[in-house]
């Protein structure tokens, strides 16, 4: 029982359903669980989420609830709706800490009212390889100082509203091609370049006072050639904690993630990273049952009993979840900023000024007409629930009701010549033309769906709600950067030179 309570301690799993299941409640009242984490699943609306973690609370007041709430893209409050506040790369493209902190601040409150306490955010990562497939957009940018910055701005903000950050996703994702969802990702950089480019984000959140670094499911060879940095002793222990001082709560990436289970397993993945000096198992983003946490227990005792895992590191990690736990636990119930949870504007605020417009606009803009909107939609990374709505059509339809659109993806256009003319240009004839792509620079399909189009129609007007690569000669280009509700709010004022009333 010892051991069993010792393992319940550094796990932090989700489930499912908008009820807390009696398994879930049963371990925490019991056997020791410290920590769960909620995803888009468990939450529909703010009083039905308040009266989840109420319930979960009356277990251990000290509970630690967690939550992936990057706002931006990746969004778990508001998945079903779509962000009412810009992610990272739009915060990036104002360049204003302020405005920064007071974003983090009122996620912060919306967060503390439903109940949250530790928010595995902010990505810290720099956005080094425009190829990225995974962090893209939910970085502030790809220049060092800059993320550094902000990073520091958004624990702050964060922090100040009673929920702990989390800066992820160390040592640095953002000089990656793969996914790690799928695959384990190299970084081939040296170590002197990772000290310059990756790691002064993390050493600016710690100087802010971040209670929490999430793990990168990385092999970084420059580190340490064997392991991924989540199981890794020389990253964990070696890097973050004797060379950068950082004395708060490690916890790991998604543990199921194929980058580390591919290799190890799910149950080898948690014994390693434990042993590695991670403090605690993040798991539930896709294995969110009872069957998992009772594998995962086991594994770790037998781990054990073995010798894989000495019980003293196993009893350090526990120990440092209950320091966590105590902190954010006062920390949360002290906390005045939070108020009532109700939004501000700044989401709105922020989308706006995060507008950037290239090339010849002209006459093009505002849209004279209602518009024929066209988007190209690529196949989004695991970190996105997938029922997130994004997109232009639907706000520009607010403002201009007889807006049209169509969404094509690549397998429509994959083997169908006529696929663009018949569902883009025919019913865009003597009317705007809208193009809404995401990423269009990473993607060779779209990009090349995008020149047939601007081809056809060197006036339409192209919308990239992903990262901006270079602007088509001519076209009108407007960035939002990032695809989410209010930045496709945001743009459908500007393009219709309108402003509208939003429930958020």
């Amino acid at each position: 029982m010892h051991l069993t309570h010792l393992t319940h301690a550094v796990l932090q799993p989700g489930f499912e359903g908008t009820t807390a299941p009696d398994w879930v409640r049963r371990r925490i009242a019991e056997e020791g669980l410290a920590s769960v984490v909620l995803f888009g699943r468990n939450i529909s609306t703010p009083e039905q989420v308040a009266a989840l973690t109420a319930a979960l609370r009356a277990e251990n007041p000290d509970l630690i609830i967690a939550i992936d709430e990057e706002a931006g893209d990746v969004t778990r409050l508001e998945a079903w709706t779509g962000a009412s506040r810009p992610g990272n790369l739009a915060l990036g493209a104002v360049d204003d800490t302020a405005l920064t902190e007071e974003v983090a601040r009122d996620i912060g409150r919306e967060l503390h009212a439903a109940g949250v306490t530790l928010d595995y955010a902010p990505s810290a990562d720099v956005n080094s390889n425009p190829r990225n497939p995974v962090i893209g957009v939910r970085s502030f940018g790809s220049r060092t100082a800059l993320v550094a910055r902000h990073t520091a701005a958004w624990v702050r903000g964060l922090q100040s509203a009673g929920v702990a950050a989390c800066a992820k996703h160390f040592p640095g994702h953002g000089d990656t091609a793969v996914d790690s969802h799928h695959d384990l990702p190299t970084v081939t950089a040296s170590a002197a370049a990772i000290e310059g480019t990756a790691l002064p984000p993390f050493v600016a959140a710690i100087e802010a006072g971040v209670r929490v670094v999430m793990t990168g499911h990385l092999l970084v060879p420059a580190l340490d050639p064997d392991l991924p940095a989540t199981l890794s002793r020389r990253v964990l222990v070696d890097l973050l904690r004797t060379r950068l001082g950082f004395d708060g709560l490690v916890v790991t990436d998604g543990i199921e993630m194929r980058a580390v289970t591919s290799r190890y397993g799910i149950d080898g993945a948690t014994v390693r990273a434990v042993a590695g000096g991670a403090d605690a198992v993040c798991v539930g983003g896709e294995s969110a049952t009872e069957a998992t946490t009772e594998r995962l227990t086991a594994a770790l005792v037998a781990a054990v009993h073995d010798g894989t895992l000495p019980e003293r590191r196993l009893a350090e990690a526990a120990g440092r979840v209950a320091e966590f736990a105590a902190w954010s636990g006062e920390r949360f119930r002290a906390a005045r900023a939070a108020g009532d949870g109700a939004r501000s504007d700044v989401g709105l605020r922020a989308a706006r000024r995060a507008l950037r417009v290239t090339g010849a606009a002209g006459a093009a803009l505002p849209l004279g007409a209602d518009p024929h909107v066209v988007e190209l939609a690529p196949t989004s990374t695991l970190a996105i629930d997938r029922q997130t709505p994004w997109g232009l059509a639907a706000p520009l339809r607010e403002l201009r009701p007889a807006t049209t659109s169509v969404r094509l993806t690549q397998p429509e256009l994959t083997g169908d010549e006529a696929a663009l003319e018949r569902a883009a240009l025919v019913p865009a004839v003597g009317r705007p033309l809208v193009v809404v792509v995401r990423d269009a620079a990473r993607h060779s399909w779209m990009a090349a769906a995008l020149g047939r189009l601007l081809r056809r129609r060197p006036d339409a007007v192209v919308v990239e709600m992903g990262v901006p690569g270079a602007g088509a000669p001519g076209a009108p280009h407007l960035a939002t950067h990032g695809a989410t509700r209010v930045s496709g709010l945001a743009a459908a004022e500007f393009l219709t030179g309108t402003s509208g009333t939003y429930a958020f």
